[in-house]
């Protein structure tokens, strides 16, 4: 797993780094698909978005298109269904759209949690974790009233218990792993896609 931080590439790390791209265009080039993987506020969907786009693939945001088939939000689902309720639900679609090919895929955040998902990840493309700070996960998240695991009193420490949880199995699945910072996601996704791209080439601090 190699770890790459937005236009930060040391000298030391371009070779792996550009082994690395390497990988990942040949995995676009034999049809597979891109997992996007990370924790709420993260920017799965708006990096998937632009990512797609950069590369020519197709998208799936695998929360809202499971909003798209009920009809009903997602906290929704968590309050009449629960959690575990929500997560079948997640995992069979996840079963379905990871049989297509050349898609970017924006997972929701616990995805990881199960077992099928993260042996289907492995199984049918690539994983890339966007990992953010906690400062910048309370920057984006502080004001959201649409995301039912952050409905607590105390939604910072929610954050980070989520963290605390999650992290190890993020690390433990990805291909790569990009540390997010607060540029834009079209110019994240576009450094992302160039790495892609471009695997013999990269930028130098």
């Amino acid at each position: 797993m190699q770890v790459v931080e937005i236009a930060s590439f040391t000298r030391n790390a371009m070779d792996e780094t550009a082994f690395k791209r390497a990988v990942l265009g040949v995995i676009i080039a034999v049809m597979e698909n891109i997992y996007l993987i990370g924790l709420p506020g993260s920017g799965k969907t708006t990096v998937g978005r632009s990512l797609a786009r950069f590369l020519g693939l197709d998208f799936i945001d695998t929360d809202q298109m499971i909003e798209e088939r009920t009809g009903v939000s997602i906290s929704h689902i968590f309050e009449i269904e629960g959690e575990a309720g929500f997560r079948k639900r997640e995992t069979r679609l996840f079963e379905e759209v990871s049989n297509g090919a050349r898609t970017v895929i924006s997972t929701g955040g616990g995805i990881i949690l199960s077992d099928t998902n993260r042996k289907l990840m492995r199984q049918r493309g690539q994983v890339i974790y966007l990992k953010a700070s906690m400062d910048i996960l309370w920057s984006r998240l502080k004001n959201c009233q649409h995301r039912p695991l952050l409905q607590t009193p105390d939604p910072q420490a929610r954050i980070a218990e989520l963290m605390k949880e999650r992290e190890p199995l993020y690390d433990a699945q990805a291909d790569l792993v990009v540390e997010v910072t607060s540029e834009t996601a079209n110019r994240t996704a576009r450094e992302i896609a160039q790495m892609i791209n471009n695997p013999l080439t990269g930028r130098q601090s």
